[in-house]
């Protein structure tokens, strides 16, 4: 399929993402908390915010194309397949988002357009 200037997203994100959401989350928080987190994630309705605003919340750089992923996920973009919506977590104590999972996909969108809305759940 021939892109057509429009970033596609499934309807809600794939279980392997929440899979690997738990993984990262593993490592920030204890095991209990983690798998609340990941629980709260299972139940949060769909948001949207703007590629822009999620790098500045998170505080994280940006990957470039040379990274694997990215490249994938660009490809992906270009193909007009389908992206999963990213997980993210609210960490109040330090005043950012963690991105549990969805990074690659991120950065690939933002390369894209910066502007894009991005469909996400948020715990």
């Amino acid at each position: 399929m021939a892109h057509d200037g429009t970033i596609r997203w499934l309807d809600r994100p794939e279980d392997h993402d929440y899979d690997a959401a738990a993984s990262y989350l593993g490592l920030l928080f204890p095991g209990a908390e983690s798998t609340r987190l990941v629980k709260a994630l299972r139940r949060a309705r769909a948001v949207e915010f703007k590629a822009k605003d999620i790098f500045r919340a998170s505080g994280l750089s940006l990957l470039g194309i040379s990274n694997a992923h990215v490249e994938k996920d660009r490809r992906k973009i270009a193909a007009g397949k389908e992206l999963s919506p990213l997980l993210l977590v609210r960490d109040r104590e330090h005043g950012r988002v963690i991105i549990a999972d969805g990074y690659h996909r991120l950065c690939a969108v933002y390369g894209y357009d910066e502007d894009a809305n991005i469909p996400c759940r948020i715990a």
